[in-house]
């Protein structure tokens, strides 16, 4: 009789001469995973920057935002890999006359198979977040020289590069004289800079002679004595080296928590990858399951009068 429900006779890709593999149910539940994965990205974004407030004391703390931005991530791998291998099982071709293990082993293959598309295509496209997010321990561990040398140039007031430092520092003490005057009115301030910059590069230590010309030249500029110039050498010299010394600290703090903060990152992206390769494996089965209990509506087609 017409519409009467019969169970849809085995596939002939039951042979074991066909691969296991459905490709099309693949790259479909990856195409659906990747674009839902991109949207809850989006969508979590959005309320990321909503809640954040330029503005102290408003807004959701930085620690509250990274907690909740993991949370995110975990629930997009969750759904979006969950839906990418539900339709990876459920599209996939019946095999009725197969064994139950097998079939649930492809299934969850297939679904195994959608996550990992999806997370390579996803990968590629926001391979330079990853990269940054990664990077960014290792970028801020390698400034900490260049860090040190701006603030070293920052104290000292230096223009010129470290090369030039060391060759002018001598070409300087050339010219000295018992006086503490430099070759010209211009030139003071880049000669005590390049001496500065020279005893604070070298493990802070200032050398007699160094402290006594510039003693001299202090003397000279202020109507100060010997003594009380030298005294201000010293004080000045001792502010300059404190600073870069606070300047290294905060350059060493800076770097470690971007290091952990990378380490963290890094270590919760991977958690978040394997929860969505376990539910997209996992909603797999779901829908093969689905998949083998529908039943068919065979049609008898009527036969045409004589």
């Amino acid at each position: 009789m017409i519409g009467t429900k019969e169970l849809y006779p085995a596939d002939h890709l039951d042979s074991s001469s066909h691969s296991g593999v459905s490709w099309g149910a693949i790259f479909a539940g990856a195409a659906a995973a990747a674009s839902l994965s991109l949207m809850l990205i989006m969508l979590g974004a959005g309320l990321g920057f909503s809640a954040v407030s330029p503005w102290a004391d408003e807004g959701v703390g930085a620690k509250a935002l990274g907690f909740t931005a993991i949370i995110w991530l975990a629930l997009t791998q969750i759904i979006a890999s969950g839906m990418g291998g539900y339709l990876a099982g459920r599209l996939r071709v019946k095999w009725s006359s197969m064994h139950g293990d097998e079939v649930y082993f492809r299934d969850t293959a297939h679904g195994f198979l959608s996550w990992a598309v999806a997370t390579l295509v996803s990968a590629v496209l926001i391979a330079s977040s990853i990269s940054s997010v990664i990077g960014g321990g290792v970028q801020a561990t390698s400034n900490i020289a260049s860090g040190a040398a701006s603030a070293v140039s920052s104290v000292a007031g230096a223009q010129m590069n470290k090369g030039d430092n060391s060759s002018d520092y001598f070409i300087d003490t050339l010219f000295r004289n018992d006086n503490g005057q430099a070759l010209s009115e211009d030139d003071v301030r880049n000669v005590v800079t390049r001496i500065l910059v020279r005893s604070l590069d070298n493990d802070g230590q200032m050398g007699a002679e160094d402290r006594a010309y510039l003693a001299k030249i202090v003397a000279q500029k202020t109507n100060l004595t010997q003594q009380e110039a030298e005294q201000r050498v010293d004080q000045v010299y001792a502010k300059a080296h404190q600073a870069i010394e606070d300047a290294k600290v905060k350059a060493k703090e800076a770097a470690d928590t971007a290091a952990k903060v990378a380490a963290w990152s890094t270590l919760w992206t991977f958690i978040t990858l394997l929860l969505g390769a376990f539910f997209a494996s996992l909603c797999a089965t779901f829908g093969g399951r689905r998949r083998d209990a529908v039943t068919y509506n065979v049609t008898n087609q009527p036969v045409a009068d004589r």
